[in-house]
């Protein structure tokens, strides 16, 4: 079977690719998921903050962004908590292009236009393939509206490109009012890729303490659903490479985000959960499952399920709206409802 894939103009060996987490720390844990069988590795990512602390300027952003995303104030980890600051970030990559044969990409998470963007350039020399974009913002003030958003991330792209060569990624919000549209303006604005889509971590209440904590809660197989729709959607309207991320754990993910028309599909949950090695059991689960089926190659199927190419488009909009609302049905035992349209 043939599981190579391209993605950012790069050709991968197969499309499982270990997204931004913990498990991208070290050489030694990077060596390890490309033993595994990983395609490509993002880096975990580093933030506005600790490269504008550099500069003595945390405390200006930190109350800038007061109430604007979940790493600021109470919601920000002390400084030294962090594994490595910018220098050892570069290093790091440095590091790791040495000892792997696999591209590395980058990460950087920031939501401003301010000086952290030449730091990409830095991600560049140090010896990345690509960066990925994270742009994580929550718009808490009642004032800012939705194109204030729309343009600030649109600004941050702009300002990306202008200094580096390499390929960017951009982790999309499912939340903007015009997904489409913004997919297109983003791809306009220079993204080679669009990763659908960032997990927003929401915060939870001690009711002992009363108290707000932040807490990470990993990611299940149904939040896959949102960005399998969307880039079934994108597939041949937006002319970039998607990435779909949230709720891949099984190798059957892996085929549905190709038949979609993603390039990759990336995972960090089952792998935190599971260790590197699950990498190898779905590579090899994907080749029986192609063998099964007839499949050749990971390009052969690539799209097939995308909206443009499925006997009923309708399936992705409003039309199958009330068709899945009508799939439950009542138990004639009155045990409750089972799944199952009506015929």
């Amino acid at each position: 079977m043939d599981l190579t894939t391209t993605y950012l103009g790069m050709t991968l060996k197969n499309p499982i690719v270990p997204s931004a987490s913990p498990l991208s720390e070290s050489v030694d844990s990077i060596r390890r998921l490309e033993d595994a069988g990983a395609g490509a590795v993002v880096m975990y990512s580093l933030f506005e903050e600790q490269i504008t602390s550099e500069s003595h300027m945390l405390d200006h952003y930190l109350s800038m962004g007061t109430n604007s995303f979940p790493e600021a104030l109470n919601f920000f980890p002390e400084m030294e908590d962090y594994n490595t600051g910018p220098d050892e970030y570069l290093t790091l990559i440095s590091d790791a292009k040495a000892a792997v044969d696999i591209p590395i990409i980058g990460s950087l998470n920031g939501v401003s236009t301010g000086g952290w963007i030449e730091f990409a350039e830095k991600i560049q020399e140090a010896g990345a393939d690509a960066l990925e974009l994270n742009i994580y913002f929550i718009p808490t003030s009642i004032h800012m509206t939705g194109a204030a958003i729309e343009q600030m991330t649109l600004d941050v792209v702009h300002a990306v490109k202008k200094v580096v060569s390499i390929p960017v990624a951009v982790k999309l919000s499912p939340y903007f009012s015009a997904t489409a549209n913004m997919a297109y303006q983003l791809v306009e604005a220079g993204a080679d890729g669009l990763v659908l889509f960032n997990r927003f971590y929401q915060p939870d209440f001690d009711l002992e303490k009363l108290e707000v904590i932040p807490n990470l809660v990993l990611s299940g197989p149904n939040e896959m659903r949102l960005p399998l729709r969307w880039v079934a959607i994108l597939y041949g309207q937006v002319q970039a490479d998607f990435a779909l991320t949230s709720g891949v754990h099984r190798y059957t993910d892996v085929l549905k985000a190709l038949m979609a028309g993603a390039n990759v599909a990336m995972m960090a949950s089952e792998l935190l959960k599971f260790g590197p090695d699950r990498i190898g059991v779905m590579l090899a689960e994907i080749e029986l499952w192609m063998e099964e089926n007839s499949y050749d190659s990971v390009t052969q199927m690539r799209g097939s399920m995308s909206q443009q190419h499925v006997a009923e488009p309708a399936a992705f909009e409003r039309a199958n709206y009330m068709k899945t609302l009508r799939s439950w049905r009542q138990d004639p035992a009155g045990q409750g409802f089972k799944i199952g349209l009506r015929r």
